[in-house]
């Protein structure tokens, strides 16, 4: 038995896919629908629209703080094990 998305839902989860800087497999795990799903409602909701959504300057800046955040989380993650395996050396 499959689940009836309401067409609220279904917009949110394009205009997130489309406007957030996530990656499609992450949107889709947030909403808990499938990547294929999200996939066809995209492709659905741009033969009904086809022109692209314009993102307002503060969505662009919210995409790109998030991108700069998951780079920097991901540098501080390497610089912690850097510093527990020099840590554990000997001079």
């Amino acid at each position: 038995m499959t689940k009836q998305h309401t067409i609220e839902f279904k917009q949110e989860a394009v205009r997130v896919a489309l406007t957030s800087g996530l990656t499609r497999k992450q949107v889709a795990a947030d909403f808990k629908i499938g990547f294929s799903t999200l996939a066809r409602w995209i492709q659905l909701e741009r033969r009904i629209s086809p022109e692209p959504i314009i993102q307002s300057d503060l969505e662009k800046e919210v995409a790109s703080l998030r991108k700069e955040n998951r780079l920097l989380r991901e540098e501080r993650d390497v610089l912690k094990k850097a510093t527990i395996f020099f840590a554990g050396q000997k001079p």
